[in-house]
């Protein structure tokens, strides 16, 4: 909770800070990787930082924290945290890590307000930091905690590789005897490759078939990726890789609720994940599935979908293919149930699109849910 003494600061400078964040977080990462580029290898997405993408989301998610601890007295943006932490677990973030963070930041808070951060105002804003830093390591410690094993990447092997579309589905066994954590449908895993720029890089993919000791991902093919290529052309069968445990909070849920599962391009993903469970599982569910693509030749995963919607009898499927077709999804045209739980997966217009329709309908925010892969600019709209 924040305290009685904070909370008028940061009452007062929440729009100034928010206001300059954007441009705070950029030089926080420059002052950072100067002293620690260790971080660079392995650790953050040095494509996102180009971008300034991953700037933004370090801004919008403490922008997030700060006015939900301002509005929400006593209580934490739950799913905000847990989203971060299941990222950061998947990458092996550590405690002392936000020592670093700290103090990289809060130097370039200082020295982008300058006179106008007094001591009082840096102390709130430290203690915005430290409530949610705190809050993400107890989180993080948790999921570490629930691992069959200690480790943060263990080596698979490359089994098969199948084109599919405009993507490679790739799957993996072990190479050596760690013990394997069982994935739920809808997490994904970290991926770990060596770059020619002789830093490692790593990519979260979700597990297209998550049951068993083996893990399969889908590698979309594009002309601007780090790791896909690199997956995808140089990588053959017998190659080992780098893969985290399964992590991801946006999972099939337990129970008989109806399911509404949304997907746009490669975020069909989770959508294939979760429908291979059921159709394994033999699920009586009622399951709706909503896909758009470009065409049926580049919808990736369009073989395994249909395969187990088939198998389902509770199961239906409408698809928009063609370029521009994801616009054509309006839920309101479907029989969505009052207690049904909806799934979104794709690009960000196209989520907060799809989510903002199931809100309209009446959807309880808590029965929306939405996986992204990359950083979380849009938290800010939507929280």
């Amino acid at each position: 909770m924040l305290s009685s003494t904070s909370r008028p600061l940061i009452e007062a400078t929440l729009p100034l800070i928010a206001e300059r964040i954007e441009f705070i977080t950029p030089a926080f990462y420059q002052r950072m990787f100067a002293a620690h580029p260790e971080l660079l290898d392995g650790m953050f997405n040095t494509a996102n930082q180009g971008t300034g993408e991953q700037p933004r989301a370090l801004a919008g998610s403490i922008a997030v924290f700060a006015t939900h601890l301002l509005n929400n007295p006593g209580t934490y943006p739950e799913a905000l945290l847990s989203r971060i932490a299941h990222r950061h677990a998947s990458l092996g973030v550590t405690p002392d890590q936000y020592d670093i963070v700290y103090t990289h930041l809060f130097d370039a808070i200082a020295a982008d307000l300058g006179e106008a951060i007094t001591a009082p105002i840096a102390a709130a804003w430290s203690e915005v930091y430290w409530l949610m830093a705190h809050a993400l390591i107890k989180l993080e410690r948790d999921l570490y905690a629930s691992q069959a094993n200690d480790r943060v990447w263990m080596p698979w092997t490359i089994s098969e590789r199948i084109e599919v579309g405009n993507a490679v589905n790739i799957t993996f066994t072990p190479a050596d005897d760690t013990p394997i954590t069982p994935a739920r449908p809808g997490q994904y895993v970290s991926v770990k490759v060596l770059l020619d720029s002789g830093i490692h890089q790593a990519r979260q993919f979700t597990l297209t078939s998550p049951g068993g000791a083996e893990r399969r991902i889908t590698s979309r093919r594009r002309d601007d990726g780090a790791v896909s290529p690199i997956l995808q052309d140089r990588m053959p069968v017998g190659s080992v890789v780098e893969l985290s445990n399964p992590y991801g909070d946006v999972v099939l849920p337990a129970g008989d609720h109806p399911l509404i599962l949304v997907s746009a391009g490669i975020g069909s993903t989770p959508s294939a994940s979760m429908l291979r469970t059921l159709a394994l599982a033999k699920s009586p569910r009622r399951v709706h599935v909503l896909h758009t693509d470009i065409s049926p030749e580049v919808w990736a995963l369009r073989d395994q979908m249909m395969t187990d919607i088939a198998r389902l009898p509770g199961a239906s499927v409408h698809t928009w293919l063609g370029e521009g077709s994801g616009l054509a999804i309006e839920l309101a045209d479907h029989n969505i149930p009052a207690d049904a739980e909806l799934f979104v997966c794709g690009p960000q217009p196209f989520m907060r699109r799809i989510r903002e329709q199931a809100l309209a309908l009446g959807l309880p925010a808590s029965r929306v849910h939405y996986e992204i892969f990359g950083p979380d600019v849009w938290l800010p709209q939507v929280d």
